[in-house]
């Protein structure tokens, strides 16, 4: 078993080294840098609660799915980032590329990645149509974290799990 993990391991590190490494470029340093604050606590509580607060029914429902998914998805978060302190990437591996004011809290599981995907599943789930936008989006922000140095792809994979776990759990509590 644990030789499993080791591969597993070296395959994951692999993996974040060619997304981190070799797909640098301007065009994805600056897409990328921007796009990943979507899954931060100040974009996602400010969109979701505006839509929450001043769009009609059913849109209005979906943003209040939204925003007790993100209350309730950082709850698993914060207590995996206590039992399982895994160092960021950008400070485990030398050479990996990061940009100015990286987090210093632990890698797993990222923390922006769930909020994008607890956010975004409600609506999803409300109008099916957006998922051609909302999944790729939710999913930019998981790759832009492995990018930018912040997480390997089990943290994002993670989040995402534990995302979309929360807020179907509410749409199903909600019902």
């Amino acid at each position: 078993m644990i030789r499993i993990f080791r591969k597993l391991h070296a395959w994951e590190q692999h993996l974040f080294k060619w997304i981190n490494g070799r797909l640098h470029n301007p065009f994805l340093n600056f897409w990328l840098f921007y796009l990943t604050h979507l899954g931060g606590a100040t974009s996602t509580i400010a969109i979701n609660g505006l839509i929450w607060a001043f769009s009609p029914q059913p849109l209005k429902t979906a943003g209040l799915q939204a925003l007790v998914a993100l209350a309730v998805s950082h709850l698993p978060v914060a207590v995996a980032k206590k039992l399982y302190p895994r160092m960021r990437p950008y400070l485990a591996l030398p050479g990996t590329n990061t940009f100015h004011n990286p987090l210093k809290d632990h890698s797993f599981p990222s923390g922006h990645t769930t909020a994008i995907f607890a956010s975004t599943v409600p609506y999803m789930a409300a109008f099916p149509g957006l998922t051609a936008i909302l999944l790729p989006l939710a999913a930019t922000v998981g790759f832009s974290r492995i990018y930018l140095g912040l997480h390997y792809p089990s943290d994002v994979l993670a989040g995402a799990v534990i995302g979309t776990g929360v807020a179907a759990g509410t749409i199903a509590f909600w019902s």
